[in-house]
């Protein structure tokens, strides 16, 4: 007992806002992004690193980092574009693991290799698709539209400020399009190599095709000079499977 409690893992000590699921709603034809909100209320740096079940199927930034004490950092998981099925379940899963960051940290990774087991804390999360229902397309038709105009020619104090992007969101779109990027740099370099392929096997069949014709003009060179070698010419139609052996026969010619 004593044994099973001094490797029993701590409790995860950051808040996840979401805690339990990362909800993506499609449609999935393009990349998908919801935000995981990590938040650390000790009094400690702590580190983190976000894993996935399925790797080639997100981008995550960031995924791994140092939180300061009464900080938050927001994660950035997307989902790339794929065909949904409604009656296909999701079995992806995402797990957020960190550890106490120790004084002067230089190097992440040597923290994580040298990290004990009691050690780590994680917490587990599951991804779940929706696709919108009608309610959620007739908001989004209504925010599309442009808000009313109020008479503002009497109001008094300053004019407010137009709202302003988040510096989150920003990063947010940026890591949307090197997403979108390097997904068609993928088609690209597929396509290319498929190409390259084909290339080589219609250059193998022009040097079998370029070997053959010069092998049988080699054959009548020699023929024409070479009374023995009309009688190999005719052994080869009886019996083709000869053709090496002549062929050494002839380059000795």
């Amino acid at each position: 007992m004593a044994a099973a409690g001094a490797l029993a893992k701590h409790e995860q000590i950051l808040v996840l806002d979401p805690p339990t699921d990362l909800k993506f709603k499609g449609p999935f034809t393009d990349v998908v992004t919801t935000n995981l909100k990590l938040r650390n209320p000790s009094d400690r740096k702590v580190c983190f690193k976000v894993k996935t079940t399925a790797p080639r199927r997100y981008c995550v930034r960031p995924n791994s980092g140092i939180i300061d004490p009464g900080s938050s950092v927001i994660v950035s998981v997307m989902l790339q574009p794929f065909d949904y099925d409604p009656n296909e379940k999701s079995k992806h899963k995402f797990m957020v693991q960190t550890t106490y960051a120790p004084p002067n940290i230089s190097d992440m990774e040597a923290v994580w290799k040298e990290a004990k087991p009691d050690e780590l804390m994680d917490s587990k999360l599951r991804c779940v698709f929706e696709m919108p229902n009608e309610n959620d397309k007739l908001n989004d038709i209504d925010a599309s539209k442009p808000a009313p105009v109020l008479n503002t020619s009497k109001q008094d104090g300053p004019m407010p400020k137009p709202h302003s992007v988040s510096l989150n969101d920003t990063e947010t779109r940026k890591l949307v399009e090197e997403c979108k990027r390097l997904q068609a740099e993928i088609m690209k370099l597929t396509d290319e190599n498929r190409h390259l392929r084909d290339e080589g096997l219609r250059l193998r069949k022009l040097q079998r095709g370029w070997l053959s014709n010069l092998f049988w003009d080699r054959m009548i060179w020699i023929s024409s000079r070479d009374p023995v070698s009309l009688n190999i010419r005719r052994h080869l139609h009886s019996d083709p499977g000869s053709i090496v052996k002549v062929f050494q026969h002839m380059m000795t010619l």
